[in-house]
């Protein structure tokens, strides 16, 4: 279907009712709000649509007394039945969803779904014994149905496509579920299965307490363990629709992965603190680090690798393992933002990886520029300098404007160096060094033998890159490739068998702490490394 200034007719009622479910979703769902723009102008009125009438939905079964919300329950699931049967509405926001509806053929079984499963939550308090149990009776109801209208808007690749798609929406709706944690706990409604409970010896009531500190570490482990699992699911969806929608559940994926990393910082503290909410676009809040006992390094380096046989092992295009990749670059950020750490700098596209396909190629610097282009504001709004590190005479135009702009953008921020090296090589960049060193020597501004380390850092890409304290590589590859050699001098390396995609806060964690338990001496009994006239010295273990 394609949509057109003519859509509404000359109806002006029903454009304002798309109107109202769009402010609906814009004050309520913001994060969601900002996903859908990422779709095509044509599907958006009606995404906005199905999730304006679930936010009035949802208010409708939340607010008021308990008798007052069922009855009132009662009679919304009533009218919007009603009002499906005979494919007209009155009501500002049904009305645009029940066009929508009948527009798009959706299935209607879907919205009785929904709405019984809203009614069975507003009616009593939750108990779920088993996970399998939440996610049958709640998470499905809740949000499965609701992600399998909206992806029947975007040319889903058959029935698996609905199926991920609902696994999706439930991954978010856990996300829901841990932003509410101590809201609902006081009110005395616990979502989380009974089961994961009794077999660690809590109880309800436990989980206000803050006692048994170990036991709620490992229940909220366990919690973790069953989000990832419908994470993990879910990825593939990304690639089940089509092209220009794919941007829309990435952006949905992104947006259940951070709650989740954050969750896995705060471990027990989440039932007290819950979760922020969300953001991906330019109001994004900034939180303080929350760095493990020990060192932190102060600049750390991740070779990203394993994008392709991720891809390969779900059965996905190589391109939908690069925008994984991508996602898994943003999670990068946010994690060493709230780790403490300083300096990141990661290998995204080196001098080498220009023997590939020229399809691979092209599909992989349009993820990059979208990637860019999409983070922008939320980078900058989190306090991340952004520098580009490598050759700037080859890229793509696109990504080489994206890149130079958000270096303008950010180049006053000073929370986290966010470095990206592309079309970067070790070997390259030291013999420009050079040839600048031997210019210099030709033309009798510097005497050969005065040549020192510090001469050679101030003609590097980024002269001002500190030291590398901690490398990481991805994949279970064990081996540099080329990658910052002169700042890998005394780095710690971590090899980690990970896909790129997969890589997420706890392995940075994991890794962080592996690097604090090492004694760095740097060849000299003083711990102290010899600097090669950089500003910030390394920080010792």
């Amino acid at each position: 279907m394609v949509w057109s200034e003519g859509a509404f007719g000359d109806s002006p009622e029903l454009r304002e009712a798309y109107e109202a479910c769009e402010t609906e979703v814009r004050q309520s769902l913001a994060a969601l709000w900002t996903a859908t723009d990422t779709l095509p102008a044509a599907v958006r009125p009606f995404v906005h649509a199905i999730h304006g009438w679930t936010v009035q939905t949802d208010r409708i079964a939340d607010e008021g007394s308990p008798e007052g919300r069922q009855e009132r329950f009662a009679r919304w699931q009533a009218d919007t039945l009603a009002e499906l049967r005979s494919g007209r509405s009155t009501h500002p926001v049904r009305r645009a969803f029940v066009d929508t509806v009948h527009r798009w053929d959706l299935d209607q079984a879907l919205i009785e779904e929904y709405l019984d499963t809203v009614r069975a939550d507003c009616a009593a308090v939750p108990v779920f014994e088993t996970f399998a149990d939440l996610r049958r009776d709640y998470l499905r109801g809740i949000a499965g149905s609701v992600a399998e209208l909206w992806v029947a808007l975007l040319e889903p690749r058959g029935p698996e496509a609905l199926r991920l798609a609902s696994a999706l929406f439930e991954a978010c709706q856990v996300a829901d579920i841990f932003e509410d944690l101590p809201a609902d706990l006081a009110a005395g409604r616990c979502y989380l299965p009974r089961e994961d409970l009794r077999r660690l010896g809590l109880e309800v009531g436990d989980l206000r307490s803050g006692v048994h500190r170990q036991a709620l570490d490992a229940f909220v482990d366990v919690q973790l363990a069953h989000w990832r699992e419908l994470l993990d699911e879910a990825a593939p969806v990304t690639g089940m629709v089509g092209v220009q929608y794919q941007p829309f559940l990435h952006t949905l994926l992104l947006g259940a992965q951070l709650p989740y990393d954050e969750a896995t910082l705060l471990r027990s503290q989440v039932l007290a603190d819950g979760v922020d909410p969300t953001s991906l676009d330019g109001s994004a809040r900034r939180r303080p680090a929350r760095p493990d006992q020990g060192p932190v390094p102060g600049h750390v380096a991740v070779i990203m690798d394993g994008n392709r046989r991720w891809a390969e092992a779900r059965g996905l295009p190589v391109p939908q393992g690069h925008r994984a990749g991508e996602r898994a670059a943003l999670r990068l950020v946010n994690a060493a933002l709230r780790l403490g750490i300083r300096h990141l700098s990661v290998y995204t596209f080196s001098t080498e990886n220009w023997g590939r396909s020229p399809e691979e190629l092209t599909a992989l610097f349009d993820t990059l520029a979208d990637g860019i282009t999409q983070g922008a504001q939320w980078l900058h709004r989190l306090g991340v300098q952004v520098r580009w590190c490598g050759r700037r005479d080859r890229i793509d135009t696109s990504l080489a404007s994206a890149l130079t702009l958000m270096e303008s953008m950010t180049c006053h921020n000073d929370v986290l160096t966010f470095t990206v090296c592309v079309d970067y090589g070790g070997r390259e960049e030291l013999t420009a060094a050079a040839r600048a060193l031997a210019a210099e020597a030709v033309a009798g501004t510097i005497r050969p033998e005065d040549i020192g380390p510090a001469d050679l850092t101030r003609h590097l890409y980024v002269p001002e890159l500190p030291d590398v304290d901690l490398l990481v590589r991805t994949s279970g590859e064990q081996r540099i490739s080329n990658f910052l050699p002169w700042h890998l001098s005394y780095a710690e390396l971590v090899f980690d068998s990970t896909l790129w995609p997969d890589y997420d806060l706890a392995r940075l964690r994991d890794a962080v702490t592996a690097y604090a338990a090492r004694e760095r001496r740097f060849g000299s009994r003083s711990g102290l490394p010899a600097q090669a006239g950089r500003e910030e010295p390394a920080r010792t273990g």
